[in-house]
């Protein structure tokens, strides 16, 4: 398969220059901002689940706060709105039904990327202060990190759109990736220095729990239900027949990626509120932040968000009323189901019986490394099942998008 792709000369650059973009994100996370005390940002983001996970969604950046510490998270963040618009407003609904409303969409996602970055931003340097991290900027330094967090955010933000246009994978998550894959030398290397015999069971199980997620996202990645489609072809009684696929995980790593997004943002904007002339406001932000610490709520909620997303995002894109609208226009129907409403109906019942396998899987394999770490009390297993998800998730994006381009130029020659 390799010298089949180094063969062609189109693939073959497209690989290079995203294995390039790449690189310079890489070498990017290494510009830190001036006036971090590095070891204690460590420290607490090894002891922080909420900042553990900024840490992954970043793609690593947030552990030595680089220029690209906040990642591609505002940009999700901007997406998420833009995509529930779409759900509220019909005329911005009409617009993702159109290339051209697409594009000014697109427009608008990354103009409210600046001011989400700026936020976002500001309370990331905020949580980390009153983590105990000494921080050293003043003044005109704090807008001068803000400005070059917000500037990193947005070059990211271009690279990932850049990867996107070559047709290989989806750019912002092929980056997610690239971060998780670039922090795994560095776990391997402290689980090693701090290796004790106590810790074999802990080690064992990490290994067994990672084999086995691994194997049940491919399975339920790859897992379908193929409703059978008749069409009426030419003469009475002549008809030809199709499938139509019905995926149990419709939106891959999506879910994951929104949650975690989501989760972000309370004790985010908390923050802001702890020095608030309002004792009211303060007690409420103290609140906000503690709960948030609750495992056992932290949990809760992950799984909620990550259920409840996944079943939003398969309602963006599995729409059965259009579909039973399309299939009649071509003169195809399900054998037993009457079309139209009636066809509606039935896939609409198909899609949510599917997903609920779908939506409960995705949840369990997100809080599983927090219900281990309660267990065995191993902070290394704390974004563990979400790190897997997205890797799994984006590899085999990945490899079907270039079987697709190589059968695809071989197709083109013959």
């Amino acid at each position: 398969m390799l010298a089949r792709i180094w063969k062609m000369t189109e693939l073959r650059n497209s690989l290079l220059a995203i294995l390039g973009a790449l690189t310079i994100f890489r070498l990017a996370a290494h510009i830190t901002i001036p006036g971090i005390d590095q070891t204690d940002l460590t420290g607490l983001l090894a002891g922080n689940q909420f900042l553990g996970l900024l840490n992954v969604f970043s793609g690593g950046t947030l552990a030595n706060l680089s220029v690209v510490a906040l990642g591609v998270a505002p940009y999700i963040t901007a997406s998420i709105i833009v995509q529930l618009l779409g759900m509220i407003f019909p005329s911005v609904e009409e617009m993702q039904k159109e290339e051209q409303g697409r594009q000014k969409l697109n427009r608008w996602t990354r103009f409210a990327v600046v001011p989400l970055a700026l936020v976002q931003g500001y309370g990331v340097l905020t949580l980390i202060t009153q983590g105990g991290v000494s921080i050293d900027l003043v003044g005109l330094e704090i807008v001068a990190a803000l400005i070059a967090m917000t500037a990193g955010t947005m070059f990211l933000m271009w690279i990932g759109e850049l990867i996107t246009e070559r047709g290989v994978g989806n750019g912002i998550s092929i980056l997610i990736l690239a971060g998780i894959i670039a922090g795994f030398p560095t776990f391997v290397q402290q689980t090693l220095a701090t290796y004790t015999r106590n810790d074999l069971f802990d080690i064992i199980l990490f290994i067994a729990l990672t084999i086995v997620t691994i194997v049940s996202v491919v399975i339920v990645n790859e897992g379908q239900r193929n409703i059978a489609i008749k069409y009426a072809r030419g003469g009475a009684g002549m008809q030809s027949s199709s499938v139509l696929p019905v995926r149990v995980s419709m939106g891959g790593m999506i879910p994951i990626i929104f949650s975690i997004s989501v989760m972000i943002f309370p004790p985010l904007i908390a923050q802001y509120f702890l020095d608030a002339r309002s004792e009211f406001l303060q007690n409420t932000a103290r609140w906000v932040i503690e709960l948030f610490g609750n495992s056992a709520f932290y949990a809760i909620l992950y799984f909620a968000l990550v259920f409840g997303f996944t079943f939003f995002y398969a309602g963006v894109i599995f729409k059965p009323e259009q579909i039973a609208e399309n299939l009649q226009k071509q003169g195809g129907f399900i054998p037993g189901i009457r079309p139209g409403t009636q066809t509606a109906t039935y896939l609409e019942w198909v899609k949510n019986r599917i997903l609920l396998v779908g939506a409960g899987f995705l949840g369990a394999i997100a809080v599983l490394p927090l219900v281990v770490q309660e267990v065995t009390g191993s902070q290394s297993l704390l974004v563990g099942g979400a790190s897997i998800l997205i890797i799994v998730a984006v590899v085999i994006d990945i490899v079907k998008q270039v079987e697709a381009q190589v059968t695809m130029r071989e197709y083109d020659k013959s």
